[in-house]
């Protein structure tokens, strides 16, 4: 598996989006992808809201938003990603203070990605 970032951009609703690629490079269909939701409040499935994004010198994480219902502002119903197959993702979170520029994304059973952000 591969994971790939594509964006990540500032929003002026105070919010930052992380837009990517998960891509099945093997021969088998990977099914492995409990991990990458998280602690879900309500029961919303596999989805990608594990992910946090980390500012270090601000010595702060961020954790996926989620709306009014609990369910995550992130890609949902990943199951499964089959050989060959790039699914893509995104995922919410909190916006780091203006100065903030670049941030480490996280998500579970891939080395964490050092990402620049735009807006």
């Amino acid at each position: 598996m591969i994971l790939e970032i594509n964006s990540v951009q500032r929003d002026p609703g105070g919010f930052v989006t992380v837009t990517g690629q998960l891509k099945n490079t093997g021969s088998t269909s990977f099914k492995d992808t409990v991990a990458w939701r998280g602690i879900e409040l309500k029961g919303t499935g596999e989805s990608v809201a594990g992910a946090t994004l980390v500012d270090k010198a601000g010595k702060k994480r961020y954790y996926v938003l989620r709306d009014t219902e609990s369910r995550c502002l992130c890609t949902t119903g990943v199951s499964s990603v089959d050989a060959g197959q790039a699914i893509p993702f995104f995922a919410q979170f909190p916006t780091p203070p203006p100065s903030t520029t670049e941030v480490e994304f996280n998500l579970p059973t891939f080395a964490p990605a050092t990402v620049k952000i735009s807006g």
